[in-house]
């Protein structure tokens, strides 16, 4: 099976947690790239825009939704890489499909029916974390929706 880069090998997903400024962003992402390119090891940009899964709700969640997907784009675009974020509603999905190539899905999310198929919809790559609740072959079930 090839993947997203039309090979059968392992591919790096990586980034900040989540988008917090536009320096962090551009160190890690150039960071990681040199790395990668070093070990030929094909490299997708990963930060989420915003965090909605924080212990307290006056934890940092994000700079703004578009101010924060644009910065993903935009360093996807320098480095010439994929770049992936996080989603967690239906209306997510058509808002970040707009910056991203490709959408993930929370692990703690993996099971939710009408988010996977509003990925689906966006036509983008949609990257389903395994939940640890889950056995492989429930993944599977995921992976049809």
């Amino acid at each position: 099976m090839l993947n997203l880069f039309g090979q059968p090998n392992f591919f790096l997903i990586a980034g900040p947690c989540v988008v917090e400024g536009e320096a962090v962003v551009y160190e890690i992402g150039r960071h990681v790239k040199t790395i990668c390119d070093d070990l030929q090891i094909p490299y997708v940009f990963k930060a989420s825009y915003r965090k909605a899964n924080r212990s307290s709700s006056k934890s940092f969640t994000g700079i703004g939704d578009e101010n924060a997907l644009a910065l993903i784009q935009a360093v996807g675009k320098e480095l010439g890489v994929p770049v992936t974020t996080d989603i967690h509603t239906d209306e997510e999905a058509t808002l970040a499909a707009q910056y991203v190539d490709i959408l993930q899905i929370p692990a703690f999310l993996c099971r939710q029916s009408s988010l996977l198929e509003a990925a689906a919809r966006t036509g983008k790559y949609v990257n389903i974390k395994k939940g640890q609740f889950m056995s492989p072959e429930a993944m599977l079930l995921q992976f049809k929706k």
